[in-house]
């Protein structure tokens, strides 16, 4: 079974920068955010003028917990990407407006990724991931796999905000606007992830990828997440 350990990591939500804080508001989580968008003085005005604000969380914290020199995979992750702007251009279409190109281009799963690969010069390999109430894990899967054949690190980026009306009626979990990015190695004694079946049912208090975020910063030895009949087993054996 291949293990991991996190190198490097770095998260933001409103009002929530700072490795420090995320550890302290982790320990007692509350929801009361207010509208605030990231900087992202790292990226080219010319590049980032084009990024809404759920591109420039999730760019952000990639800036921050990449390297600024060494080139590695890297896996954007989010499971609904920037649906509020589909919503918006399905809300045009419907009344007989003609679409803007640039807001369609960066509405694709793949736009925020292509940024930052650009922004970067960056040729080495880029994905991007949607997998329903699983997409963290099949992010993971994935990053866990790159290192199996040989990558020396993975960067992963996780990204989301909550559904836009009229979708909102199908939220299944806590949301809130997020992201973070780590950056993983390979590890003889670190976090393993399988799965295996299961007919349990688990309810978390936190978004999926928020809970595993947690897990991966404080120190339990396991955290299950179940969805369906499949149980994913998170496990920490440093």
């Amino acid at each position: 079974m291949i293990q991991f350990q996190i190198a490097k990591w770095a998260a933001w939500a409103p009002g929530l920068h700072e490795q420090a804080s995320w550890l302290s508001w982790l320990k007692a989580p509350d929801f009361h955010f207010e509208d605030e968008t990231p900087r992202l003085s790292e990226m080219p005005v010319m590049l980032r003028r084009r990024v809404g604000r759920l591109g420039k969380m999730a760019l952000q914290v990639a800036y921050w917990a990449s390297d600024e020199v060494a080139q590695c995979p890297v896996i954007f992750a989010s499971r609904y990407g920037d649906i509020a702007q589909s919503v918006e251009q399905l809300n045009q279409l419907a009344q007989g407006n003609a679409l803007s190109p640039t807001a369609f281009s960066m509405s694709v799963h793949n736009a925020i990724s292509a940024l930052f690969s650009i922004a970067r010069k960056d040729t080495a390999s880029y994905t991007a991931i949607a997998a329903g109430q699983e997409t963290i894990e099949a992010a993971f899967i994935e990053a866990i796999a790159l290192l199996a054949d040989g990558a020396s690190s993975v960067l992963l980026v996780y990204y989301d905000e909550p559904l836009p009306s009229p979708h909102h009626v199908f939220t299944d979990e806590p949301e809130f606007a997020h992201a973070f990015a780590c950056q993983l190695i390979r590890s003889k004694q670190g976090f393993s992830l399988s799965s295996r079946a299961s007919e349990e049912t688990s309810h978390n208090n936190l978004p999926s990828s928020i809970a595993a975020l947690h897990f991966l910063l404080s120190g339990q030895r396991e955290y299950q997440h179940t969805v369906g009949t499949r149980t994913w087993v998170w496990q920490n054996n440093a």
